[in-house]
């Protein structure tokens, strides 16, 4: 049985470097610190009952381990009592995301069906014409030499486009969408910003009254989409689907379903732009978008961290966890761990091509909590990369792009560029 290393194995000490990551800097560029972290071993003690994981069999081992819990309402009520009045913290805590057996499996279980691979397949055509519809309105956005931001103009309008149509929202409130699921998101990095938490609750609130108000709309006039059959789930039997679970799990969906996809798209077109060479041959061979994208998800996940909370004693590859442990789980380290994954720093698509064995990154999670809109978002960036390349093979940067000020959840903010 081996332990944890010593920080004194490094030259920056684990809690230096963790810490780091909760400043401007660290978010602006965290994989520093991560490989500073890794230094001290794959599975390191932030303190005692706290653990900081950064490889990937420590990672898989931890997402895949049924004593391992997500942090729930009741965790919550352990760590921060007022917790219950953010409206933001209540709903994700209402949803799959942020729940536990046996609920997590009855949430599932309500919208698994619409996620299967026959479902995602059928999708193809549709979310094939919804980026020609938005590469028309990027082309009359940029015709005069304009920049454009190609996150708001296009990696965030087609996941919202996609999604929307799914769940059942109307085609003129996808900008609304977009910008609520953006603001709520920001919970998920904690409370560490006040009035950032505080938007996320107002959005929040915004978005319930919508949703209410749909639903009842669904009720009066259902159709053919998720908003009418989760309302008939939870008017038949409110024990499988409760009011508030409703809510949660609508916008968790949104949420969810939006800004990981545009993360990924935008992560592509960055690196695709910085190595002519990959996007002459996204524009050449479209099947080249399948490991190229899987790739994008091994070096820049949507999703950089989660947590977990032992609820017995495990060994974790070796490292001895006591109940009550708390997990950090650094995915995109473990993404990076090179045990696992060959000069893990280079990008390199050929590491997933025709052939290649080699281990999925662990982007979209593993175990009872793998991401279920996985496949869709992997479908939705081999549709798009390809077309946009191809549409504009002069896109270009006008300047650097943005990310967004956050750790959990990291991706690009603005990315102009002209076309």
């Amino acid at each position: 049985m081996t332990a944890p290393l010593s920080p004194a194995a490094s030259g920056v000490p684990v809690a230096e470097a963790f810490a780091a990551l909760g400043t401007r800097a660290g978010r602006a560029d965290p994989y520093p610190w991560y490989e500073a972290i890794r230094a001290h071993g794959p599975a390191v003690w932030l303190r005692p009952g706290r653990l900081v994981v950064t490889g990937y069999a420590e990672c898989g081992r931890a997402l895949r381990a049924p004593g391992l819990r997500v942090q729930d309402a009741a965790a919550y009520d352990a760590l921060s009592p007022a917790w219950r009045s953010h409206a933001s913290l209540r709903a994700f805590t209402s949803s799959m995301l942020y729940s536990n057996p046996p609920d997590h499996q009855r949430l599932r279980s309500v919208v698994s069906f619409a996620f299967t691979p026959p479902r995602i397949r059928a999708l193809e055509s549709v979310i094939g014409e919804m980026c020609e519809r938005l590469l028309e309105r990027l082309a009359r956005l940029g015709a005069r030499g304009e920049p454009v931001d190609l996150i708001a103009e296009f990696a965030s309008r087609l996941p919202v486009a996609v999604i929307s149509e799914m769940i059942g929202f109307g085609e003129s409130d996808q900008v609304f969408f977009r910008d609520v699921a953006s603001a709520i998101a920001v919970s998920t990095d904690g409370s560490g910003d006040p009035a950032a938490l505080e938007r996320a609750d107002g959005a929040m609130e915004e978005l319930s009254g919508y949703l209410a108000e749909l639903t009842a709309r669904r009720r009066r006039e259902p159709r053919d989409d998720l908003v009418t059959l989760l309302t008939r789930v939870h008017d038949e039997d409110r024990e499988r689907l409760s009011e508030e679970e409703l809510t949660g799990t609508l916008m968790v969906l949104l949420t969810a379903g939006f800004e990981t996809t545009s993360f990924l798209i935008g992560h592509g077109v960055l690196r695709a732009l910085a190595e002519p060479v990959l996007a002459a041959r996204l524009r050449s061979d479209p099947a080249f978008a399948a490991p190229f994208g899987e790739e994008v998800l091994r070096c820049e996940p949507p999703v950089h961290v989660t947590s977990r909370t032992a609820s017995a004693a495990l060994d974790l590859e070796g490292v001895e966890v006591a109940a009550g442990t708390r997990l950090t789980l650094i995915l995109a380290a473990a993404n990076r761990d090179p045990r696992r994954f060959t000069d893990p720093h280079r990008f390199d698509p050929g590491r997933f091509g025709a052939g290649r064995g080699g281990e999925r990154p662990l982007s979209f999670g593993a175990g009872g909590h793998f991401c279920l809109g996985a496949p869709l978002a992997r479908l939705e960036a081999r549709i798009a990369l390809p077309r946009l390349l191809a549409r504009f093979p002069g896109l270009r940067p006008v300047q650097a792009p943005v990310y967004r000020d956050r750790w959990v959840v990291r991706g690009l903010e603005t990315f102009p560029v002209t076309l």
